[in-house]
């Protein structure tokens, strides 16, 4: 299935900073981050890894942006690591297996866990293949659009491999340890209905970057401070013992009705307006 959006120029910020094979363009609060290599199904290279952790750490720095879209262009999300174009130099699979101490990824990591640290929420839109670590991107974000003939797989184990971009976790954390297990251990191919049935989806869409894209607006008109605490106490508590989940609900509601945006939300439900809310408070 087709991919339904046109292709567009990276925002003139990212032009020129950007690998040719990643596309970043904003428009209205929300960037389209494309994965744009459509002759070899958006197979991934140690660059588009790199450009794709690069594009995260600048949008996270972006206060007016409101939602992050993750496509790919031409036929398909993305099939997964190009092994044939990263070994044409050896050395950068060791080389990109090397944490950064400060944040705890590797280069490999860093393309997927950087969408969790951007505090907008990130809407992944799939179509075609999502195979080995386009599985692992598309879980790094907060929310799935999927088409529903869209062949998912996490491939890693067909070539006698795991999932090392942070999928392990990210599996465990939608679908549970036993289905995380079977899809990591049997590569089976599964389609995006078969997913969203599974818990890996939140949506099934003929059109799914058009879905996304409608998402993406709705979460427009709710505040910017609002979405990011949510998308942080998820994120920072999810395992974490009811004690803590309780502290930290009750740290982010204090900042937020002490925040110019909730006040915003509040008055503009009152009077029954589409409230007008300022750039995120924090980055």
């Amino acid at each position: 299935m087709p991919a339904t959006h046109d292709q567009a120029r990276p925002t003139a910020a990212y032009a020129g900073c950007m690998p040719s094979n990643i596309s970043v363009d904003i428009a209205d609060g929300i960037a389209d981050v494309r994965l744009d290599r459509p002759d070899k199904l958006n197979g991934l290279t140690m660059q588009m890894l790199t450009g794709l952790a690069g594009a995260a750490h600048r949008l996270r720095s972006d206060r007016s942006l409101r939602a992050v879209i993750l496509s790919g262009t031409g036929d398909s999300f993305c099939a997964g690591l190009d092994f044939k174009a990263v070994s044409e130099n050896p050395r950068q699979i060791p080389m990109g297996m090397i944490p950064r101490p400060t944040r705890g990824t590797n280069a490999f990591q860093e393309a997927c866990w950087a969408w969790r640290r951007v505090p907008v929420p990130v809407i992944a839109a799939i179509h075609g293949h999502c195979y080995g670590g386009g599985v692992q991107i598309a879980l790094g974000a907060d929310l799935r659009v999927t088409a529903p003939d869209a062949k998912w797989s996490v491939l890693e184990g067909k070539w006698g491999l795991i999932p090392d971009m942070t999928g392990v976790r990210a599996l465990a954390e939608l679908v549970g340890i036993e289905t995380a297990k079977r899809l990591t251990m049997t590569a089976e191919v599964i389609s995006g209905e078969e997913a969203a049935r599974l818990g890996l989806v939140g949506q099934v869409s003929e059109r799914p970057y058009d879905d996304a894209r409608a998402l993406a607006e709705t979460l427009t008109q709710r505040s910017p401070d609002a979405l990011a605490a949510a998308k942080r106490l998820f994120d920072t508590t999810w395992n974490a013992s009811p004690r803590h989940t309780f502290a930290r609900e009750r740290w982010e509601q204090i900042r937020l009705l002490r925040g110019a945006n909730s006040k915003i939300a509040r008055s503009a439900g009152l009077k029954r307006e589409a409230p007008v809310f300022r750039q995120r408070s924090t980055r």
